[in-house]
């Protein structure tokens, strides 16, 4: 061979690889094999760096026990921070769409952190002699407990970002509600009159619904503690020292600084992926909160002539190739986009979830994807919704004022004092007449125009709830 490349071998047969390349022949067989999305795992450094924490505390584990000498132990980990420290990201090129239950990611990570940790040592790449991906990289673990201990690890601090971004948008919902807290409105049920509020409570009720959520992911991430590592296989340990189990989660701890335990039973724990299903769940049901406010964000906005007006949000774009000065809500449109992909992914990790098989599921590479895949979307889109929207809403207070004093059913907040007969008659008379409900009053000289003024400011009206 030239100098430029490597021969590397495996059980079925030998391949030739670039000598720059850090991955080795299960690697490029599995690029070879599985062209389904037409990218590769480096799209998701969270999960990379992940990847690299399980094989570091692997590594320190394997060494206390007396299986690495302190020369390999310290090349394994110095690869392993290095590429948590973002470095050699480019050499994870497996799809994340595979067969083989994650194997080919697994290896993928066995053989780039092997080189790199043999290049700290001034050895050749392919030296597998001195430290091998499956002999030293791989050691006391199988695919089936490393790979979800690192999904559930970028799940984990995933949440917290999409927290963050949820955290940022409740609180551009609890700005706005306070600049709107006195403009009042009419609010609407069934898409039909109801009875006034302001448009301040209107943007508060977002801002609880997402801090709501915000609650709830942290309960849910809770979930993710729980990991297999030192399962190996099936959850029996095979291949692993009995102390092992308890040694690696303890430094996982210390690598992750984060309180991961062993699941009771590991054999349950290796095929079961319901905390993904639970995880999943909780995205649904954030998503289909927030698409619900971008409907209403949309309806509030619509018109502006011939709708209702009573926000307006920014203007970010023209809104039609063929009508001039049309500008559409394209930033809820887009975030009601992304709430309809995770609803989908939510159905595809529950079916690749039921389909599980006997004692391991071997559509994990499947459920992770779409889980971060999902999260990452969901956190971008909440920013976005955030920034160039709900911070540049504007309100109408006439417009909003007007369809207040034009309903009919602002009799309603006036039962008190005018009884329900005599509030239903002026009612009649207005849906009859067209009149407003405000002039029918003071033509029936049944309130003067100050004690109406009175009545209709925000703090009688809602009766100051939630202001």
């Amino acid at each position: 061979m030239d100098s430029l490349h490597r021969i590397e071998k495996d059980f079925l047969g030998e391949k030739e690889l670039e000598n720059d390349k850090y991955y080795g022949i299960q690697t490029l067989r599995a690029k070879e094999n599985f062209n389904i999305t037409t990218i590769g795992i480096s799209i998701f450094p969270n999960f990379i760096n992940s990847l690299a924490k399980v094989k570091k505390a692997c590594a320190l584990t394997n060494f206390e026990l007396g299986d690495l000498t302190e020369i390999q132990k310290n090349a394994i980990v110095e690869a392993c921070d290095r590429i948590i420290g973002g470095e050699f990201h480019d050499q994870f090129i497996v799809d994340p769409i595979q067969g083989g239950a994650g194997t080919s990611t697994n290896m993928n990570a066995n053989e780039v952190i092997a080189n790199v940790a043999l290049e700290i040592l001034g050895e050749k790449k392919g030296s597998y002699n001195i430290i091998h991906p499956n002999n030293h990289i791989n050691m006391s673990q199988s695919t089936n407990d490393a790979y979800p201990t690192a999904i559930k690890i970028t799940l984990y601090e995933l949440i917290f970002q999409l927290q963050d971004s949820l955290k940022y948008l409740r609180d551009c919902f609890a700005e706005k509600s306070v600049e709107f807290k006195d403009i009042l409105k009419m609010g609407r049920t069934q898409l039909q009159d109801a009875v006034p509020m302001t448009l301040g409570q209107e943007f508060k009720t977002y801002a609880t619904m997402i801090d709501d959520d915000i609650f709830r992911l942290t309960a849910a991430q809770n979930l993710l503690k729980e990991v297999n590592l030192g399962a190996t296989a099936i959850g029996t340990g095979i291949n692993a020292k009995p102390e092992y189990q308890e040694k690696v989660i303890q430094n996982l701890k210390l690598v992750t600084c984060t309180d991961y335990y062993k699941s009771r039973d590991l054999i349950e724990a290796t095929q079961d992926t319901s905390s993904f299903v639970q995880i999943s769940g909780m995205l649904k049901a954030i998503v289909i909160k927030i698409s619900k406010i971008c409907n209403d964000l949309r309806l509030l906005s619509s018109g502006p002539r011939a709708g209702l007006n009573e926000i307006n949000l920014p203007p970010l774009q023209p809104g039609s190739s063929i009508m001039p000065g049309k500008v559409n809500p394209v930033i809820p449109e887009v975030v009601n986009q992304v709430a309809f992909d995770v609803i989908g992914a939510d159905a595809t990790i529950s079916i690749a979830s039921e389909h599980g098989q006997l004692q391991l599921n071997v559509f994990e590479p499947l459920i992770a994807y779409k889980l971060i895949i999902s999260m990452n979307m969901m956190r971008r889109a909440f920013y976005t919704l955030g920034e160039k929207c709900v911070k540049g809403i504007t309100a109408n207070p006439e417009v909003c004022m007007n369809n207040v004093l034009n309903s009919a059913t602002l009799v309603t907040s006036l039962n008190p004092i005018l009884g329900y007969e005599k509030s239903s008659a002026i009612a009649k008379e207005a849906l009859s007449s067209g009149k407003r409900v405000y002039d029918i009053l003071l033509e029936q000289k049944i309130f003067t125009e100050a004690e109406l003024e009175e009545l209709l400011q925000p703090k009688n009206m809602v009766q100051n709830y939630g202001l």
